[in-house]
């Protein structure tokens, strides 16, 4: 099959993007062709030389980097599909499948993936809806409450109320009845970009202005003494294969992040090796192991999430509670990502795995086309 592999983007995770997409590109089957396209940081999509492709297998810690040659400029063809999604210097390229590596704003919110739907082209991961869903945190906090599953205490607060004082001191005052120390978090941003937390209240205040530089709506939540969980989740409810939605799916792991800097933020994650340890599994009872797997899965049905998505949870070291504290959808895939460790730690290798992505994605494209969308 011939795969369309896009990287980079329009995003604050710009450059994880890069590390991400090399290693899959290391690691999609040689049986298969790739092609690249990178996104520039200000949108523009651009084909990249076989070249680039050559470095990056040959280097295993080189990262992809992004030539902007005017002529591999790249359009996208609405109702093309997949023998002429793209165009490329008047000349359409055919693609089986697109795999989108891109992180966070414009590539895990919806944006891209509804774009694809229009083309109508296969492509990786998770649907439209339920990527804009998860990308918003207050949406997948009501959506999963519903669903019964617990979520860190909280508050959502919106830009236009912190310009009411009165609303500002009110929200000020709810916010400290939750309790110090507080998370004070965009809605719509990932990586812990624009994450911070607060000890008391000259401290909330920064961390309210640091957050809405990064998006227009923010929560506040309790910073809960906790052990950070991750379970990784892959599988297509929605295909017709006669079984119910959860006995689609597979977990892998859990797994725990043991932080070394203040919490597990974009440092830790991505530019500090030693930044925390990755413990898989997670050192839990085996029941507990369970209990983390099965509600992994539950809240991957609840959402309609399909493909992959990495669900991270809170245990309360105070309280033994859990929580769910949030979902990625296209996680990271770099040499520290905890997605692909906790995969190949639980059997499904690195080769493995792209090629089941590729699979599902496919899978879920034949499925949902035999849906009427006229008379």
């Amino acid at each position: 099959m011939r795969i369309a592999l896009l990287y980079g983007g329009k995003s604050g995770e710009h450059e994880i993007s890069l590390v991400s997409a090399s290693a899959i590109a290391r690691n999609i089957s040689g049986e298969n062709e790739i092609v690249l396209i990178a996104i520039t940081k200000d949108g523009r999509w651009f084909m990249q030389p076989e070249t680039e492709l050559s470095r990056i297998k040959a280097d295993e810690k080189a990262k992809f980097e992004i030539i902007e040659d005017e002529s591999q400029a790249v359009s996208v063809i609405p109702g093309g599909g997949t023998k002429s999604a793209f165009s490329v210097g008047g000349r359409t390229i055919a693609i089986d499948c697109a795999f989108p590596v891109l992180h966070g704003t414009y590539g895990e919110d919806g944006t891209i993936q509804g774009l694809f739907e229009m083309v109508n082209i296969p492509y990786v991961g998770c649907s439209t809806l339920a990527s804009a869903i998860t990308m918003d945190k207050e949406k997948t906090k009501s959506a999963l409450a519903q669903a019964g599953i617990p979520v860190v205490p909280g508050i959502c607060v919106r830009r236009s109320d912190i310009a009411d004082s009165k609303r500002y001191d009110e929200i000020l005052e709810e916010a400290g009845k939750i309790g110090y120390p507080l998370f004070v978090k965009p809605c719509s941003a990932g990586s812990s970009d624009g994450a911070s937390k607060a000890d008391d209240l000259r401290h909330l205040n920064g961390a309210i202005i640091e957050a809405f530089n990064w998006d227009d709506k923010i929560l506040i939540e309790k910073a809960v003494n906790a052990r950070e969980i991750e379970c990784s989740v892959t599988g297509n409810p929605t295909t017709d294969d006669g079984r119910c939605a959860a006995e689609k799916l597979t977990a892998y792991g859990p797994g725990e992040i043991v932080p070394k800097h203040v919490f597990y933020d974009y440092d830790a994650k991505y530019n500090d090796p030693d930044g925390a340890d990755l413990l898989i599994p997670a050192n839990l009872p085996d029941a507990r192991l369970e209990e983390i797997r099965t509600l992994a899965k539950k809240a991957f049905a609840a959402l309609d999430l399909c493909g992959l998505s990495r669900v991270d949870f809170f245990i309360d070291r105070d309280t033994d509670a859990l929580y769910l504290n949030e979902i990625n959808t296209l996680p990271g895939f770099t040499s520290i990502s905890m997605f692909p460790k906790m995969c190949e730690k639980f059997g499904l290798g690195f080769t493995a795995l792209t090629n089941l992505l590729i699979d599902e994605a496919i899978a879920r494209f034949n499925t949902t086309r035999n849906l009427k969308t006229s008379r």
